[in-house]
């Protein structure tokens, strides 16, 4: 399995971030998203526990259920299903009030289920792409809400 993390301040309250960050269809305003959706609500809130969010990147497809969400502090998901396939163990997104704004790292456990080259294709392959595609998702948030007010969406 490989670690991944990926960490952005973004000049915005924790409540902000967090929220932003939970809503999976703001995840369209990164040119890697092609299509998000909230499939299933979740229990207390519409991103909470038990949420099903469904997701169509450039790199394929991952259906996610929310495990914890404590707002606006950090939530946990897994990935139920992926196309490619992909073995996960850990997706969490944490909130950090810091005094630039915001920190938020997004970390995830995964690996390609190949025999033999499962392993090192994740690591020379798979972990840049989903790197830099979860960069670009932090890209979005902080243009999305440091944008001035008369300019935001």
């Amino acid at each position: 399995m490989e670690t991944l993390t990926v960490q952005r301040v973004i000049a915005a309250p924790i409540a902000d971030v967090f929220d932003w960050c939970a809503t999976t269809t703001n995840y369209t305003r990164s040119p890697f998203v092609l299509k998000a959706r909230l499939a299933r609500p979740g229990a207390g809130a519409p991103y909470g526990v038990g949420a099903v969010r469904q997701h169509t990147w450039l790199i394929g497809w991952f259906r996610e259920r929310i495990t914890v969400y404590n707002p606006p502090y950090d939530f946990d998901y897994a990935v139920d299903r992926s196309f490619p396939a992909a073995r996960h163990e850990l997706g969490r997104m944490t909130f950090t009030e810091v005094p630039e704004g915001t920190l938020v790292t997004w970390t995830t456990r995964f690996q390609l289920p190949l025999p033999f080259i499962g392993a090192p294709l994740t690591r020379a392959f798979a972990k840049p792409v989903i790197g830099h595609v979860f960069g670009k998702i932090l890209d979005a948030a902080d243009t999305a809400l440091t944008a001035a007010p008369a300019s935001r969406t």
